[in-house]
């Protein structure tokens, strides 16, 4: 072929599952659900969520389809392996099913996503664990058909195919990734959100913002080495496709996220244009990947002290993955600023149109960033949950374990660096 260089990648990927999107979409998943032939469905779902009645609704649309349900409430907010092993034993001891419904938070999207993996092959959690902590072994075939009902909009789980735990004894969160999890369809309905907390709105909302920031920034995808078809991952850096949905998720997000922290109970036009925000950045940062706002953050929630955040369940301490990937974002956005100006200047300008402009154009999109963390009670950099300077050396390693994600970055950082950066946002303001 004339004029292209094969030992360069030209190929990019892009993935998303079918949408049904409204006011009382969730309402009509017996509908869906019988379009593929099931019979026996696993409802997927936390405490919470199984408390205010929503899944028992879900069942009770699924019943009028002749399809039998059951309800699983026994998610982790913020999953780990100990818990998404026991979802997998109580779903094997209870099975067979011939699909799932995941109704709640990223948390059980990725929970219901692991479900159906190992109840549909053979195989441990590490088994599929991404590497160096996994052995990222490739699902051997199809899996059961899950629909994906958010309740928060934040992770885009419900368009992505990956799913996050925490690894409890390395005291670090990770993942599974790989095209097959991603759930057949994704039913978002954004009447299921009214009753959010301002916190986890908030928290939540971050996690879209620096979805579609570092999705936007990520490596170019013909910067990478080609790859054989086989080994081409689902992360394969900023492209055409992807760069479309993060603008969109952006200018969404600049129109309606202090509106849904701020009036979300009463703002259903705010609370639509989160779920969609939330949605299209699955729908980028799925397919681009995410790099170190996303790597910094799993050490931060996963070796979590003594930090118990408004909004959440308090029984133990948590740092939220959207105030996670918050936390040191102004400080990673300075430091891959030079890789692509144009491209971080542009984000700055769609997530906050009415900005002032600073003297320094590296500090333009930390500034836009630190002015709405400010207005959304966003904790004050790392030091906010509870970390110090002196915490610093031991939140690196779980950091540079992340070489799936930093590898996404178009500069790559050294363990000085991700040092340099966490020591930066102990405070961010």
């Amino acid at each position: 072929m004339t004029g292209v260089d094969l030992t360069e990648e030209t190929i990019f990927t892009w993935g998303a599952p079918p949408l049904k999107f409204g006011a009382g979409a969730s309402d009509e998943v017996g509908f869906e659900m019988s379009g593929y032939g099931v019979r026996r469905v696993l409802i997927v779902t936390d405490p919470g969520i199984h408390a205010i009645g929503i899944p028992e609704r879900i069942a009770d649309n699924l019943r009028r389809y002749e399809i039998e349900s059951e309800i699983f409430d026994g998610v982790h907010v913020e999953p780990t392996d100990d818990s998404m092993n026991k979802a997998t034993e109580y779903a094997r001891a209870q099975g067979p099913w011939d699909g799932f419904v995941a109704v709640g938070g990223g948390s059980a999207i990725d929970t219901a996503k692991a479900i159906n993996l190992l109840t549909s092959h053979p195989g441990e959690l590490m088994d599929y664990i991404n590497k160096p902590i996994g052995a990222a072994k490739t699902p051997p075939g199809q899996l059961k058909p899950l629909v994906a009902i958010p309740t928060t909009a934040g992770t885009g789980s419900e368009s992505t195919a990956m799913c996050v735990l925490d690894i409890l004894s390395m005291k670090v969160k990770t993942g599974i990734s790989h095209w097959r999890l991603r759930p057949t369809l994704a039913v978002i309905d954004p009447l299921l959100t009214m009753s959010l907390p301002p916190e986890v709105t908030a928290a939540s909302g971050m996690d879209i913002v620096c979805h579609a920031l570092e999705s936007y920034t990520a490596r170019w995808y013909t910067t990478f080495d080609r790859k054989k078809p086989e080994e081409r991952v689902t992360y394969c850096g900023s492209n055409p496709v992807s760069d479309l949905w993060c603008e969109k998720s952006m200018a969404l997000l600049a129109q309606s996220f202090r509106d849904a922290v701020h009036r979300g109970a009463d703002d259903v036009e705010a609370r639509s244009n989160m779920m969609m925000a939330a949605t299209f950045a699955g729908m980028g940062f799925g397919n681009s990947g995410v790099h170190i706002p996303h790597a910094n953050a799993y050490p931060i929630a996963g070796m979590v002290k003594d930090y118990r955040p408004a909004g959440y369940p308090q029984e133990e301490p948590m740092v939220p993955h959207g105030q996670s990937v918050s936390l040191t974002a102004p400080e990673a956005f300075r430091f891959s600023f030079d890789s692509a100006p144009e491209r971080h200047l542009k984000a700055a300008q769609m997530l906050d149109p009415r900005a002032d402009t600073v003297n320094d154009p590296r500090e333009q999109l930390p500034s836009v960033l630190v002015s709405l963390m400010r207005d959304i009670g966003i904790p004050n950099g790392i030091g906010g949950v509870g970390y110090t300077e002196a915490d610093v050396p031991d939140l690196v390693p779980g950091t540079m374990k992340q070489q799936r994600l930093l590898a996404t970055c178009p500069r790559t950082p050294t363990e000085d660096d991700i040092a340099d950066i966490l020591t930066k946002s102990v405070e961010n303001w």
